[in-house]
């Protein structure tokens, strides 16, 4: 059964440049944004896209990389057909195996993509923090009836020189390529992310393989010799967040934008386009200026903007500005809005508890109540749930339960 689309996803950098952080690991594998590695990022990509076959391209320190992997389960990557494969080079009759270039990688596992038999190939970096969907990418290079598209982002004109740029016409065909040249035709950079047509890709593969003076490269010799025979090559214009983390200052930088996501434009935080990960399926946390937390247990997905103290917050709760959450126990998905106090109280899961309402006291001398708020209920905006009370039902805004 042939697939529509796989992923090669090119996972062999060395990260020469982020220095003692690659020392013993593949650059992909590079921790990031407190619970992911940089490869969770095109993995995630993939599965939000409906990519279900992944070849991941292994060379340098793979051991931990692997180890992560695994059978790709945490990404829903664990198929009986497709799924993730771990592909390292391998000492083939010929005598080649350590990959000589980006093409020669791809080209080493042109059996692997045989299996599939896709009309596409999707060629992807590991070393990139970008969240992409590439179900769009592809709807484009269908409706451009292209044999070859890449991915473009624009740059500032007085940092093109550090790209390769693709300089492309009105309709978004490429017409030249440059390869951080000194005076830039064009401001739209490549991300490395290019789609193919199956039996183009092979094709020119093949050729590249069998030319001695090649460097087995995409940039150098692949797309070069895709516009010397005027294949039909097209530009897809990407506009959401992508940053190439291969100095220490570019890395350093893109953990800290993810303390901001309304300005940076990288949202972890983002429940409709999950970055998935080993650690676990949820988010991390993410206690915001505004907040005050003391002496409490936060975990995966919390968003605290207001004061929480004393308190266990299970995983994915949010605490909105102004709110009070003391002496409390909340389980997950439990939202506290606005201006709402909670104190002294267990609240189940999946619980909304309104603006300014109040859930129980801080008890007096001698009392031992706990209010207590059932699974899924709704407390309206300004209600009121005494220190004693068991709630199994919804309560209405400015209603008062004892």
């Amino acid at each position: 059964m042939a697939k529509e689309m796989i992923a090669m996803l090119l996972a062999g950098g060395q990260g020469s440049r982020l220095y003692a952080l690659t020392q013993k690991l593949a650059k992909p594998a590079v921790p990031f944004g407190g619970k992911y590695r940089i490869i969770d990022f095109p993995l995630s990509n993939c599965v939000n896209s409906g990519i279900d076959t992944v070849g991941i391209l292994t060379q340098y320190q793979p051991l931990v990389l692997n180890e992560y992997i695994g059978n790709g389960q945490p990404w829903d990557l664990d198929r009986l057909y497709g799924g993730v494969h771990v592909l390292p080079p391998y000492q083939q009759a010929s005598g080649s195996d350590w990959y000589k270039g980006t093409a020669n990688a791809i080209y080493q596992n042109l059996s692997f993509i045989e299996r599939y038999n896709p009309q596409y190939v999707i060629i992807l970096s590991g070393d990139q923090i970008c969240k992409q969907d590439y179900s769009d990418f592809l709807r484009f290079h269908k409706e451009k009836d292209a044999e070859f598209s890449v991915a473009v982002m624009e740059v500032p004109w007085d940092e093109a020189s550090r790209f390769g740029l693709m300089v492309a016409d009105e309709e978004d065909k490429i017409t030249e390529f440059q390869e951080k040249p000194k005076e830039p035709k064009s401001n739209l950079a490549s991300m490395g992310i290019y789609i193919f047509n199956w039996d183009i890709l092979k094709r020119y593969l093949v050729e590249d393989e069998a030319d001695p003076d090649s460097e087995n490269d995409f940039g150098n010799n692949i797309i070069p010799n895709l516009l010397r025979d005027g294949r039909r090559m097209y530009a897809y214009r990407f506009a959401g967040y992508w940053k190439d983390v291969g100095t220490i200052p570019s890395l350093w930088e893109a953990n800290m934008e993810v303390l901001d996501p309304e300005h940076s434009g990288i949202n972890l935080f983002d429940d409709e386009w999950k970055i998935y990960s080993r650690n676990s399926g949820m988010t991390g946390h993410r206690i915001s200026g505004d907040a005050l937390v003391q002496n409490s247990m936060i975990t995966d997905g919390c968003r605290i903007d207001g004061e929480v103290k004393h308190s266990i917050l299970f995983a994915g709760v949010r605490v909105e500005k102004g709110a009070v959450v003391e002496d409390a126990v909340v389980m997950g998905g439990t939202t506290i809005k606005a201006g709402a106090v909670v104190k002294h109280c267990i609240i189940a899961e999946n619980v909304v508890i309104g603006e300014n309402a109040v859930v129980g006291a801080m008890p007096e001398k001698d009392e031992r109540g706990v209010a207590t708020v059932g699974f899924g209920v709704y407390i309206g905006d300004g209600a009121k749930v005494g220190p004693n009370a068991m709630v199994d039902e919804n309560v209405k805004d400015g209603e008062e339960v004892w």
